[in-house]
C-alpha cells in the first residue's frame, strides 16, 4: 500500500499525488505490473494448489499458495481501506469534529486564506494517519514475504516526505477548490471541473520532477551501456525519441526485490527509467519488451485519450456529486454543525460525496485502463518483432518473471479483476502474448507493417 494513497481527496488531487507514487518501488502502477502485493501474510496451504497445465503464466507451488494467500488478504485490506477511511471522515463528521477544528483554525489564524490552508493541512494529516496502521501493516507483510527490503527508517521518511508533498500541493488545491464553491454556489461544480483539467496536465509534465525525492537515479549509459544500445532500437522503431542521455537507472533495490521499467513525463521531461532490480536480472530482450509496451502508451496516445476520459467523466461525476453533497447537508448538516458546503466542513462533506462516487465509478476507469493496456501489451509485443528472436517467447517470459516477482495469483476472481484491476490479470496478458502471432504465413501487426 502506498504512502500517496489518500481516502478522501478531489479526483484532480489524487492523480495530482498520483504522479509521486508509482514509481516507488512498492509497485502498485507499475507499468506492466498489475498491482504489487503489499498485503498481509495467511498461514500456508496444507495442499499445495494446482495449476492448469496450458497456463502460460505459472507459479511453482510453493510460491503459487504464497500468491493466492497474499492476494486474497490484499483485496481486503484494500476494501477495508476503503471504508475504513470513509468511516473515519463520517466519525469526524458526526462529532462535529472537524466544525470543531475550523472554528479552532479560524481563531489561530484571524487570516480567512491562511486558517483555510492550516485547516485542509490538518485534514490531510488526520486522514493520513489514519491510514497509517494499514500501511503498517502492509509493509511488515512486504518485508515478511521478502518483496520489500526497506527498512523502516528508510519507509517512515518516504511516509513523511508524501505527507510534506500532500501538504505542500494538497491543501491549497483544496483551498482553491473551496473557494470556487463559496465564489459561485450555484455553479461550483463546472468551476471545479475547469480547474481540474490543467492540474491533470501538469500531473504529467511533473512526475519525473519529482520522482528523484523518493528513489536515487543514475544515467542508465554509466551503468548498462549494452541495454542502452538495444533500447535505443525500440526508440527508433517506435518512434518515441528519447535520447540516451534520458535514460535512467533507478536503485529500486534499496526498497524492492521487484521488477519493473517504465517511461514517465511528456515532451522535454519524457524519460526511460529501468529498475536496477530488472536490468541484469531479466534478461534485455524482456526489458526491451516492457519499454515497447511503455512506448505503445506514447504513440497510441493513451495519455490525451485518458486525459479527455478524464475530463468527461470528472464533468458528471462533480454535476452528481454537487446535488449529491447538497442533499447531504440538508439531512446530516444540522447534526454535523454544517449549514453551508463552502464552509470549510461543507467542502469535506462534498469531498467525502465525491469518495463514495468515484469508489462506486471504480470499475468503470479500470475498464478503460485495462483496454489501453491490452493495446499496449500488443504494441510492445510487435515493436520488438524483429529486434529480438522470439516476441511470443520474451513477452510471455517477461509476464513471468514480473509475476513471480510480485507473486500475483495466476487465478484472481473475476469480480476482483472487474472491480480493481487497472491491468489486465498477469494470467490473461500472458494467455494473449503466447497465441498473438500476426506474422505467421506472411501476415503483419495491427500497429507495424512488418
Amino acid at each position: 500500500m502506498t504512502f500517496a494513497r489518500r481516502f478522501l481527496l478531489l479526483p484532480c488531487f489524487l492523480l495530482l499525488l498520483a504522479i509521486v507514487a508509482p514509481r516507488l518501488g512498492h509497485g502498485p502502477q507499475a507499468a506492466i505490473h498489475q498491482a504489487a502485493p503489499t498485503q498481509p501474510a495467511a498461514a500456508p496451504a496444507a495442499a499445495e494448489p494446482a495449476q492448469p497445465a496450458s497456463q502460460a503464466y505459472s507459479l511453482p507451488p510453493e510460491k503459487l499458495a504464497k500468491a493466492i494467500a497474499i492476494s486474497r488478504t490484499r483485496h481486503i485490506l484494500g476494501f477495508a481501506g476503503t471504508l475504513w477511511g470513509l468511516a473515519v471522515v463520517w466519525i469526524l463528521l458526526a462529532t462535529k469534529a472537524f466544525t470543531g477544528l475550523a472554528g479552532w483554525a479560524e481563531r489561530i489564524i484571524r487570516h480567512r486564506w491562511l486558517s483555510g490552508l492550516l485547516f485542509f493541512a490538518l485534514f490531510l494529516i488526520l486522514t493520513t494517519l489514519a491510514s497509517l496502521p494499514l500501511d503498517l501493516y502492509g509493509q511488515h507483510v512486504e518485508l515478511s514475504y521478502g518483496i520489500s527490503v526497506q527498512s523502516w527508517g528508510s519507509w517512515f521518511a518516504d511516509q513523511a516526505k508524501g505527507l510534506g508533498l500532500s501538504v505542500l500541493f494538497g491543501a491549497p488545491i483544496m483551498l482553491l477548490f473551496n473557494w470556487i464553491v463559496k465564489r459561485w454556489p450555484r455553479r461550483y461544480w463546472l468551476g471545479l471541473w475547469i480547474a481540474t483539467l490543467p492540474l491533470l496536465v501538469l500531473s504529467i509534465f511533473a512526475s519525473p520532477l519529482l520522482e528523484p525525492i523518493f528513489n536515487k537515479f543514475e544515467p542508465l549509459t554509466r551503468n548498462n551501456p549494452a541495454l542502452v544500445t538495444e533500447l535505443e532500437k525500440v526508440v527508433a522503431r517506435t518512434g518515441t525519441n528519447i535520447p540516451p542521455d534520458r535514460m535512467f537507472l533507478m536503485k529500486a533495490s534499496m526498497k524492492t526485490n521487484g521488477l519493473n521499467a517504465y517511461v514517465s513525463g511528456m515532451g522535454a521531461t519524457k524519460r526511460i527509467v529501468v529498475w536496477d532490480t530488472t536490468a541484469g536480472r531479466v534478461p534485455d530482450d524482456e526489458v526491451l519488451f516492457i519499454f515497447g509496451h511503455e512506448s505503445g502508451h506514447y504513440v497510441l496516445n493513451h495519455i490525451p485519450k485518458q486525459l479527455a476520459g478524464s475530463a468527461v467523466f470528472l464533468f458528471f461525476l462533480y454535476w452528481a456529486c454537487a446535488a449529491g453533497a447538497a442533499w447531504m447537508v440538508r439531512r446530516f448538516g444540522p447534526r454535523w454543525g454544517v449549514n453551508d458546503l463552502a464552509s470549510r466542513t461543507g467542502f469535506v462533506v462534498l469531498l467525502f460525496t465525491i469518495s463514495i462516487a468515484s469508489f462506486f465509478l471504480q470499475p468503470i476507469g479500470n475498464a478503460f485502463s485495462r483496454y489501453f493496456e491490452h493495446e499496449a501489451d500488443v504494441y510492445g509485443q510487435e515493436a520488438i518483432h524483429g529486434i529480438v528472436a522470439d516476441p511470443q517467447k520474451t513477452a510471455v517470459a517477461g509476464f513471468n518473471a514480473l509475476g513471480e516477482a510480485w507473486l500475483e495469483d495466476p487465478n484472481p476472481s473475476p469480480f476482483i479483476e472487474f472491480w480493481t484491476y487497472n491491468h489486465p490479470s498477469v494470467q490473461n496478458r500472458a494467455n494473449f502474448a503466447l497465441h498473438y502471432d500476426p506474422w505467421a504465413n506472411g501476415g503483419h501487426g495491427k500497429f507495424f507493417d512488418k
